[in-house]
C-alpha cells in the first residue's frame, strides 16, 4: 500500500500509531513499527532522561522507523528537543504550540517533522515553513480535541496543501483508512485502536472499559477553558467536572479537578475518578490483540473497502 507517507517514512503501511500520554511507550511503538506501520512515543508529562531511555529501548526492539511526539507547551520542551536531536528518531509529531521554530533544527538533525494542525490557516503556514507532512485531527479523537470534525477538516484542508496529510480522529478500522485515502489523504493516525494492543501498557481496567463502551459513552470536558476540550469515557469524574463547568466554576478550580486524571486512569486503573481518554468510534473497539494483528486487519479491511468502491466507477 504505497502512498507519499510510506515513501516519506520508509514504512509499508500508511498508518501512524497516535501518541497517548502515559500510554504510548517503546514497546507499543516498536511493535507497531515491526508490523509495517509506524509507532510514536508520547513524551507528555515525561522528563528528558525518560525520553532518552524510551528511544533507546525502542531502537533495541526494532530497526524500523518510529517517532516521538512533543507537546510544545511543556515546561521542559528545550530539554526534550535536545534529546531528539541527539537520539535521532525517524520523525517527530508536534502539537500544542507553534511548530515553525522547531522545523529547521529537527531537519538539521535528520528528523522528519510532522506537526498536528487544527485549521487551514496553520496547515498552510507549516507547509510553507518546510514541514514534511501534517496531521489533521478531528474532534472525534480521544484526549485533547479541536473544534472541527474529521470530515470537515478533510474537506477544508486537503485541497489547500501540497505536502502529505495524515487523518486522525475517530479512525478505528480499515474502512476509515480507505475513506481517508479516497478523500486524498496519504495515511491515517490511530490512537484508540492501539490502546487495545497487547503491547500497550494502559491499565487493563481502561481497556475493559473501552471494550464495554458503546457509541454514546464518551463526553467532552473543558470546552469552556479556551484551550479546547478533552474527550474521555463517561464516568463519575466527567459527570462532576461537567456539572462544575456549566455552573460557572472558576477555571482554576476546574484545572485542579482535572490535573492528574489521565494518569490516574491509564496508570493506576481508576476508571471512576480518572479520565479514560478514548475516541468516539467505540463500537469498533472490541478486543485486545497484538499490534501486528491490528495493522494487518486494518490494511485488509481498507483494501476490501477500496475494491468495493470500484463498483461506482
Amino acid at each position: 500500500m504505497n502512498t507519499r507517507l510510506t515513501e516519506l517514512l520508509g514504512i509499508t503501511y500508511p498508518i501512524i500509531q497516535g501518541a497517548m500520554a502515559w500510554t504510548s511507550e517503546h514497546k507499543l511503538a516498536a511493535a507497531v513499527a515491526n508490523a509495517g506501520a509506524t509507532g510514536v512515543i508520547a513524551s507528555g508529562g515525561r522528563d528528558a532522561d525518560w525520553l532518552r531511555n524510551e528511544i533507546r529501548q525502542a531502537k533495541a526492539l526494532t530497526d524500523k522507523p518510529f517517532g516521538v511526539n512533543l507537546m510544545l507547551m511543556a515546561k521542559n520542551i528545550d530539554e526534550l528537543l535536545q534529546v531528539l536531536v541527539e537520539e535521532k528518531p525517524a520523525f517527530a509529531t508536534l502539537g500544542a504550540g507553534n511548530p515553525v521554530p522547531h522545523i529547521e533544527p529537527l531537519h538539521a538533525a535528520g528528523i522528519k517533522v510532522i506537526p498536528v494542525v487544527p485549521s487551514v490557516k496553520l496547515a498552510k503556514r507549516v507547509a510553507g515553513s518546510g514541514a514534511d507532512a501534517i496531521i489533521i485531527e478531528g474532534q472525534e479523537a480521544g484526549g485533547h480535541i479541536g473544534t472541527q470534525t474529521t470530515m470537515a477538516l478533510m474537506e477544508n484542508v486537503l485541497p489547500e496543501v501540497d505536502i502529505p496529510v495524515i487523518i486522525a480522529g475517530g479512525i478505528a478500522d480499515g474502512r476509515a483508512l480507505a475513506a481517508a485515502l479516497t478523500m486524498g489523504a496519504e495515511g491515517v493516525q490511530m490512537g484508540s485502536r492501539f490502546i487495545l494492543a497487547e503491547e500497550c501498557q494502559m491499565h487493563p481496567n481502561c481497556k475493559e472499559a473501552i471494550i464495554a463502551a458503546t457509541d454514546t459513552d464518551s463526553a467532552v470536558t473543558g470546552l469552556t477553558s479556551g484551550h479546547g476540550g478533552v474527550r474521555s469515557l463517561k464516568n463519575e469524574f466527567t459527570a462532576k467536572y461537567l456539572a462544575a463547568e456549566f455552573s460557572c466554576t472558576p477555571k482554576e478550580e476546574l484545572t485542579a479537578m482535572s490535573v492528574g486524571t489521565n494518569r490516574l486512569a491509564a496508570v493506576d486503573g481508576d476508571i471512576v475518578n480518572g479520565a479514560v481518554q478514548c475516541g468516539q468510534s467505540l463500537n469498533r473497539l472490541t478486543k485486545i490483540e497484538p499490534a501486528k494483528a491490528i495493522v494487518e486487519s486494518v490494511v485488509a479491511e481498507a483494501k476490501e473497502a477500496i475494491k468495493r468502491a470500484q463498483r461506482f466507477i
